[in-house]
C-alpha cells in the first residue's frame, strides 16, 4: 500500500500553519467554479491486463473469465474477475492518482462514475473479429464510454461533465489478442495478410478509438505497448522445446513501432492530444531474463497452470483441463497464470508508468498527465 506522509510546520507561537493552509485550500475549492472533482478521473479500456471483472457480466465462457479461485488470492476475496492473484496495473495507478478502485462499468451494482470507469474486457482486441461473441470489443467499449458520458450529463450537467472528460486520463492495453487469435488455418496466424497489413488494421482500429475519445473531449492518453507475446508461458508450452514463437515476436515489435509512430502523428494532428506510451514489452523481457534483479525468482514459468512451464491455461480448473498446479509463493513468479503477470509485477509496471523517465514511458509519464492541465 502507498503511504502518505505529512509534515506539520509551526509558527514561533507554536500554532500549526496547517490549519491556515487548509482554510486557504477550502476557500480555493469553494471559489473555483466547476472544479468539483479534486482528482482527475481514470477511464480504462482494453483487454485482460486491465479488466477488473466486466466479463463476469457478459454471456461468455470461463476461458474469458477469472472470477474463481485461485484468482484474487493475494488481495480480492471473493475473486473480482481480475486475471491475476491481486491488483492490476490500473489499480495501482488509481492509488497513485488519489482515486479509489475504478468501478467496473458492467457491474450493475456500480452507479457512481465521477472517478472514472473500467470498460476493459479480457480477450478483447482492437479488431471486432478477435474472440467475437465472447468479449466486449474495443469499439463497443468506446460506445459504452459515450453512453456513460450522456449519463454523467444528466447528473452533473454539461459543464462539469465536459470538464471531467477533459481532465481525465484514458488508459489502454490492446492489441495482444488480435495477434494471439488464430486467423485462418494457414501456418501463419495472420493468413491471408502480410504482417504489415494485419498490424496496420489493428493500429487503424486503435486509432479510431483514440480519435473517438478525443471527439468526446478526452485529451490525455496512457498506452501500454504489447508485451512479448512470443515468449509467454502459454505460447512456449505448446511449442517443441518450449521455445518462443519468432513470428509473434516480429509482429509484436512491428505493432509497438507502428503504435509509437501513430501516437506521435496524433499529437501533431490533434490539438491538445497528450500521451504516455509505456514500454511494457521491454519491462516484461527484463524480468523474464533476470527475475532476481526485480525481487522475483521465476521469470519463464507460471505460478498457476499445468504442463510445461505451467503454461497450459488451466488455472482454476474451469477451462477444460481440471487438473492444475499452484505454486507455493505467488510473489516469486513473474507470471501468475500462463498469460498474465502477478500482482508484484503489475505494481512494478504501474510505478514505472506513473513515475518513469523517458527510457520507459514517452514523451510523458502518467504522473505528468494527471497533475497537469495542458
Amino acid at each position: 500500500m502507498l503511504k502518505t506522509k505529512m509534515a506539520v510546520a509551526h509558527t514561533e507561537l507554536g500554532l500549526p500553519i496547517l490549519v491556515f493552509s487548509c482554510l486557504l485550500m477550502l476557500t480555493s475549492c469553494l471559489s473555483t467554479q466547476g472544479h468539483f472533482n479534486k482528482h482527475a478521473a481514470l477511464f480504462v479500456f482494453g483487454d485482460s491486463l486491465l479488466d477488473s471483472g466486466n466479463n463476469n457480466y457478459i454471456n461468455t465462457t470461463t476461458d474469458f473469465q477469472a472470477n474463481f479461485w485461485p484468482y484474487g488470492i493475494s488481495y480480492f476475496n471473493p475473486p473480482s474477475g481480475r486475471f491475476s492473484d491481486g491488483r492490476l496495473i490500473h489499480d495501482f495507478i488509481a492509488e497513485y492518482a488519489g482515486l479509489p478502485l475504478i468501478p467496473t462499468y458492467l457491474d450493475p451494482r456500480n452507479k457512481e462514475f465521477v472517478n472514472g470507469a473500467n470498460f476493459a474486457s479480457g480477450g478483447a482486441g482492437a479488431l471486432v473479429e478477435s474472440h467475437a461473441g465472447f468479449v466486449v470489443d474495443l469499439k463497443t467499449q468506446l460506445k459504452y464510454f459515450g453512453d456513460l458520458k450522456n449519463q454523467l450529463r444528466q447528473s452533473l450537467g454539461d459543464a462539469k461533465t465536459e470538464q471531467l472528460v477533459s481532465d481525465a486520463v484514458y488508459l489502454f492495453s490492446c492489441g495482444g489478442n488480435d495477434y494471439l487469435t488464430p486467423v485462418g488455418n494457414n501456418d501463419s496466424i495472420l493468413y491471408p495478410y502480410t504482417h504489415q497489413q494485419y498490424v496496420g488494421m489493428v493500429i487503424r482500429n486503435l486509432t479510431q478509438v483514440f480519435k473517438g475519445i478525443y471527439e468526446q473531449g478526452g485529451r490525455k492518453f496512457g498506452v501500454l505497448t504489447v508485451p512479448p507475446l512470443a515468449c509467454l508461458p502459454n505460447i512456449r508450452a505448446r511449442r517443441p522445446g518450449n521455445t518462443c514463437n519468432q513470428e509473434l515476436d516480429v509482429i509484436a515489435n512491428l505493432h509497438n513501432q507502428q503504435l509509437s509512430k501513430k501516437l506521435k502523428e496524433l499529437e501533431k494532428q490533434l490539438k491538445g492530444f497528450k500521451y504516455a506510451n509505456f514500454d511494457l514489452n521491454t519491462e516484461v523481457r527484463r524480468r523474464m531474463k533476470n527475475p532476481s534483479k526485480y525481487g522475483l525468482k521465476v521469470g519463464d514459468s507460471a505460478c498457476c497452470g499445468s504442463g510445461p512451464l505451467r503454461g497450459i491455461y488451466s488455472c482454476g480448473g474451469k477451462r477444460g483441463v481440471k487438473e492444475f498446479e499452484l505454486c507455493d509463493n505467488v510473489d516469486d513468479y513473474l507470471f501468475f497464470d500462463s498469460f498474465h503477470p502477478n500482482e508484484v509485477a503489475s505494481g512494478q509496471y504501474a510505478e514505472l508508468f506513473w513515475n518513469g523517465d523517458s527510457n520507459v514511458t514517452t514523451p510523458y509519464n502518467l504522473r505528468t498527465l494527471f497533475q497537469h492541465k495542458f
